[in-house]
């Protein structure tokens, strides 16, 4: 893989924002993604190997929301810290991801919590007030948060907590094996890579983005089928059973578990070590899902946080747009504006003149 300096320099600015909570021997990390948005799985594993790799901390407890057990935590860390999972939820947008986290802060106000690299956006002022209150009533809460207009929220409404800023986790993937694939056939096309949910900015919805050659829409690929299932029969084993391979999208199965193989000979040890090492391997394939959707095309146009991360991971040439609130927009003003290949658009008339020189300067062959 070729270096990516900027990718590189927010690896390190991340070591070195996160040096701030200071050491730990073990932990829980909660929260996991329990859904096929790539973007949080990008997250997840980039805590957990940060976790493993850097900090050398053994996370003996992880769970989702719907898989929680106090019990189960208990027993297998006791009184260690509680880490929660970054990503763009925090707040009402995605209530049950703060609601969790609400639930955790009250309840275990006996030990260290921190919660990793996250983006602040509420619509509503007494639910803000709400997490507030609660946030601030924890006496040992560290909240890190992974743009300038959350940090700003955060310092005015958590006074009583630790507020750091630092950028998103996944850059601690950037230039590592995990991301290391084969070379994909790259074809001419331009992935229009769209979300559709709640953080759609419904100013981009007539873009002019399919007068350009080649274009094609989607979203994550593994929202195309029960991704759940094909973990449970293929990951696990690492092998495709025959009604496997009369899934549609059979090349990517076979693609996916050609890199988990080579991943794991390389990391099995450290996987098969950690609690529920399923979940972890899971999140893997989710990954390489996304570098296999990607690195297809020879420029990407995405609304998404980590539709823009992944690129700039992968070193591909991309036009990133503003989503329905600050993230976007804020995170790339405070982390990536140098990115030399990758431009951020907030009108929608500038999408076609900045695509064509993106693709002179960057996307010829």
């Amino acid at each position: 893989m070729k270096n990516n300096s900027v990718a590189e320099n927010l690896k390190e600015t991340l070591h070195q924002d996160l040096a701030e909570i200071g050491r730990f021997d073990e932990c829980a990390l909660l929260d996991y993604p329990d859904e096929r948005n790539i973007g949080d799985h990008l997250v997840w594993l980039g805590g957990i190997f940060y976790l493993t790799d850097t900090y050398k901390t053994k996370i003996k407890y992880t769970s989702g929301i719907l898989d929680f057990s106090a019990e189960e935590m208990e027993k297998q860390v006791g009184k260690a810290p509680i880490l929660l999972t970054g990503g763009g939820n925090l707040g009402d947008l995605w209530s049950n991801h703060q609601k969790f986290r609400e639930y955790i802060i009250s309840q275990y106000q006996d030990r260290p919590i921190i919660i990793m690299p996250q983006s602040i956006y509420f619509t509503n002022a007494e639910n803000l007030e709400r997490a507030a209150n609660i946030f601030n009533s924890h006496p040992n809460l560290t909240l890190f948060i992974r743009e300038q207009t959350s940090y700003e929220i955060a310092l005015k409404h958590f006074s009583n907590c630790q507020v750091l800023k630092t950028t998103d986790m996944a850059f601690q993937l950037a230039n590592t094996l995990y991301l290391k694939t084969h070379d994909l056939k790259k074809n001419t096309s331009i992935l229009y890579h769209r979300r559709h949910d709640a953080e759609l900015n419904k100013d981009f919805s007539s873009a002019p983005i399919f007068t350009l050659p080649n274009v094609f829409t989607d979203d994550w690929i593994c929202f195309h089928f029960n991704y759940w299932e094909f973990c449970e029969s293929a990951l696990n084993n690492l092998q495709l059973r025959p009604e496997d391979t009369q899934i549609k999208s059979a090349d990517l199965m076979k693609w996916i578990l050609q890199q988990l193989q080579q991943t794991f000979d390389l990391h099995s040890v450290k996987l098969n070590s950690l609690y529920n090492p399923n979940m972890h391997r899971t999140a893997l394939g989710m990954i390489h899902c996304g570098i296999y959707q990607f690195k297809q095309h020879r420029m990407i146009i995405t609304n998404r946080l980590h539709g823009h991360i992944l690129c700039v991971l992968l070193n591909i040439p991309h036009i990133f747009l503003a989503n329905s609130y600050h993230k976007n927009e804020s995170f790339y003003e405070t982390w990536t504006h140098q990115v030399p290949f990758c431009r951020f658009v907030k009108n929608s008339s500038e999408i076609l003149p900045v695509a064509r020189e993106l693709m002179e300067n960057y996307c010829q062959s």
